[in-house]
């Protein structure tokens, strides 16, 4: 009965800890942005089916703001297309509508967001991981691959998040779920062999649809079959990658081509041009060799027993070692490839956590399942526990100064909330670079028949020109002092700044309130004013004032036209 209690508990830690992070940090970042506007046009506008050029020039955001490639909007049309009955279900239980940004983080108390709905789908493949975990390691393992998954920060807060590299996590994992699967059978049967093509399949298509370096991982994962003799060039993996190809192809130069009005494009291979060929990547900064193996994936583990004990004990220890080599080799080897690349970024290889997780899940189990047996491995068993204990409140601390990192959302939230109702006027609103790169998406906007009229001009030959700024009534600025003509400031947000000693003797908080409204937030805004109570009665008596705070600055200015 415990244990059952406990796998129905487990069961639902992964997507509530998703969806716990997604309300907590609604806004976006402007790498997610191309793809949360694709789903906000398709969703809000909809689809044409004649005249689409024109359609799209007056109401999708890519047409205005194209960007250096071309993306795709496969991912985006998916989202739209799962989300589209929530929406219309949500809209005939709510007798004024649910507005737009409400519906894409919780409508009526319903986690039916496209964002949700992507966190679902990821904490589905996850789930479906653990089962390969099960079958490789045991039951006990596939329990600790959850609570191990569950406490690692990146993975949880970016599973919701409009990434093409989270659109293609879904599927990368459940590829690697079937290779696990089809890698535990000691016989080569039909059910692994469907398995293995599976897997070939997804990896192919999300290869060629989402995210190129997908293609090296692939070709990891097929070379090892290969050499291990598990599988046939012939017979499996080369119908396995045409029909993947056939299927990529199929898709995203159908959807793309139309929505970009440019046919034949595939969007995925100019990128793979501009960023690889070109070298244009290099602009966003490079790494050394080592920065995957040195520094991204001790981060992206997070749990220092993981990737420090566990991993090697499943990889030393007879009976886990063959199952652990062969997730891990390919897996490794995808990253040594990649490595070679100047610009590195985690979210490149952020596929690679499950499968790492899951080994390391293999090393507790076999530490776990032995406690009893004596005093050394129970010692390690509470090491085990201590260090995922410490890796949750890690995770959730990350979580917790990450929401304080979107002043552009918080900022056009707060200037909706300053307007007075009663105006009836039309209220022109201009929003600067960064109020756009740290949170304002179309979601956030209020509807075309609104009062509020938006622009996001990023010429600076334009913001030169007086007359320009003449036709807005509220500006959201970084620095007021660019911004002509005559304004006030009506309010101020403060976004994230670092962290060191302050002195709590006067007003200043450790940690600052969350700026998230809502149920969830209202008791946490609660501990976290006790907290600060707390600590600057300690930090009076024991430290004359000094202790570790959350550090604040002025982001945004909400500026009105004065009268």
């Amino acid at each position: 009965m415990a244990r059952q209690l406990t796998d129905v508990i487990l069961a639902g830690l992964l997507p509530l800890t998703i969806l716990v992070h997604l309300y907590l940090a609604p806004y976006t970042k402007v790498e997610e942005s191309f793809n949360i506007q694709a789903i906000h046009d398709t969703l809000i506008h909809g689809i044409p089916t004649r005249n689409a050029t024109a359609f799209f020039n007056s109401h999708y955001d890519h047409f205005t703001f194209p960007g250096p490639v071309p993306r795709t909007f496969v991912g985006a049309v998916v989202m739209s297309g799962l989300t589209r009955p929530l929406q219309i279900i949500l809209n005939l239980l709510s007798p004024g509508g649910v507005d737009k940004f409400t519906f894409q983080i919780a409508g009526k108390g319903h986690w039916s967001k496209p964002r949700g709905v992507l966190g679902l789908l990821n904490a589905a493949a996850l789930a479906h991981f653990k089962r390969a975990v099960d079958t490789a390691y045991g039951k006990v393992a596939g329990r600790w691959y959850i609570v191990l998954q569950a406490s690692q920060f990146h993975v949880m807060f970016y599973a919701s998040r409009t990434l093409p590299n989270m659109f293609a996590f879904s599927i990368t994992t459940l590829a690697l779920s079937n290779l696990i699967s089809a890698q535990a059978v000691a016989i080569r049967s039909h059910k692994s062999v469907k398995r293995r093509r599976l897997a070939l399949y997804l990896l192919t298509a999300s290869g060629i649809i989402f995210r190129s370096e997908i293609a090296i991982l692939l070709a990891m994962q097929a070379l090892y079959l290969l050499v291990q003799g598990k599988t046939s060039l012939m017979n499996e993996v080369i119908p396995a990658g045409i029909f993947g190809l056939i299927i990529g192809l199929g898709v995203t130069i159908s959807v793309d081509s139309f929505f970009w009005q440019r046919f034949p494009l595939w969007p995925e291979f100019i990128g793979f041009v501009y960023n690889t060929i070109q070298g244009k990547s290099s602009d966003w900064g490079v790494s050394p060799w080592h920065y995957y193996f040195v520094n991204a994936i001790p981060r992206l583990l997070l749990n220092p027993i993981s990737w420090s004990f566990c991993i090697p004990l499943a990889l030393v220890n007879r009976a886990t070692r063959k199952t652990s080599l062969d997730i891990m080799i390919p897996l490794l080897a995808f990253v040594a490839i990649y490595s070679v690349l100047p610009h590195k970024e985690w979210r490149f290889i952020i596929y690679i956590i499950p499968g790492l997780t899951g080994v390391a899940a293999g090393g507790a189990s076999w530490i776990w399942t032995r406690r009893s047996k004596s005093i050394l491995y129970r010692l390690l068993s509470l090491g085990l526990i201590a260090s995922t204990i410490a890796s949750f409140v890690s995770s959730f601390s990350l979580l917790y100064i990450s929401s304080l990192n979107y002043p552009g959302g918080e900022a056009l939230t707060r200037l909706h909330e300053l307007v007075p109702s009663e105006q009836q006027t039309p209220i022109r609103v201009y929003m600067d670079n960064l109020s756009c790169q740290t949170g304002v998406t179309r979601f956030l906007e209020k509807d075309a028949g609104s009062r509020f009229v938006y622009d996001k001009t990023e010429d600076e030959k334009t913001l030169l020109d007086p007359a320009f700024w003449q036709q807005f009534d509220y500006v959201l600025a970084e620095s007021p002092e660019r911004i002509i003509g005559s304004w006030e400031v009506a309010d101020v947000v403060h976004g994230y700044s670092g962290v060191g000693l302050g002195n709590l003797a006067g007003k200043q908080d450790s940690a600052p309130a969350l700026s998230t409204r809502g149920f969830i937030a209202r008791p946490l805004n609660k501990i976290l004013g006790v907290y600060n109570e707390v600590a600057r009665v300690a930090s009076q008596k024991v430290t004359g004032g000094r202790w570790p705070v959350v550090k604040m600055a002025p982001k945004i200015h909400i500026l009105k036209r004065q009268e």
